[in-house]
């Protein structure tokens, strides 16, 4: 028996941005736009309605931007949907802000149309879309501003997933962890559950986000 295809809603204030993915996504058997939004404000209330798997979330839109919409959405959903935050520079401060709010990741605006697709199933299937050197220098500039706090999880942390989080900030996925560590996808997946526990994350982007911030991970790192 076939999975239902999955559920995107895309929100840019563009209509030919919009347009555009609408095209290239529902291109794909296993993927339906169920609705649009023109602003953050209309994206949350859509969102709210229709409740997708994925969202495209530009990150610049009037009313409530893309952050705000982000927090708003993953703050008031019982089980929200998978954002992944759409912009043109990928140094963007907003991205940054944006990852901190909860998105699951970010695509460039010049991405191809394979990119797209295969981040879309790689978010809705639970993975983070991360980019681990614009992720670094975001984080590197958000340190220098405001100096890390050696934080209290890392105490926590076992040895072995002191590395897992390590590696998670390279954007090794599950598979490639446990490829590298050497023990099965079972063991890596326990790992993984007990670093977003002790560092308090909704997923894996903000782990590593709470990583740099922290200090645990150095830009030299």
């Amino acid at each position: 028996m076939s999975r239902p295809p999955l559920r995107i809603v895309v929100a840019d204030d563009e209509r030919m941005v919009r347009t555009a993915l609408r095209v290239i996504l529902e291109a794909e058997p296993d993927m339906e736009v169920v609705g649009e939004a023109a602003s953050g404000a209309e994206a949350v209330s859509v969102v709210r309605s229709l409740a997708p798997d994925v969202v495209l979330m530009d990150v610049r839109m009037p009313e409530t931007d893309g952050i705000r919409a982000t927090e708003q959405i993953l703050r008031t959903m019982a089980s929200p949907p998978r954002i992944v935050v759409v912009t043109t520079f990928e140094n963007d401060a907003y991205v940054y802000d944006a990852l901190r709010a909860g998105a699951a990741g970010f695509l460039l605006k010049r991405a191809d149309p394979d990119e797209l697709i295969g981040a879309v199933r790689l978010v809705a299937r639970g993975d983070s879309l991360l980019f681990p050197a614009a992720v670094r220098n975001l984080a590197a500039a958000y340190a220098a501003a405001t100096p890390p706090a050696a934080p209290g999880w890392a105490a926590r942390l076992t040895e072995r997933e002191a590395d897992v989080l390590r590696l998670m900030a390279t954007g090794l996925s599950n598979h490639e962890l446990s490829e590298r560590l050497g023990v099965g996808p079972q063991t890596v997946k326990t790992h993984v559950a007990s670093v977003l526990a002790k560092t308090g994350s909704r997923d894996r982007t903000q782990a590593v986000i709470a990583a740099y911030e922290g200090g645990f991970i150095m830009k030299k790192d």
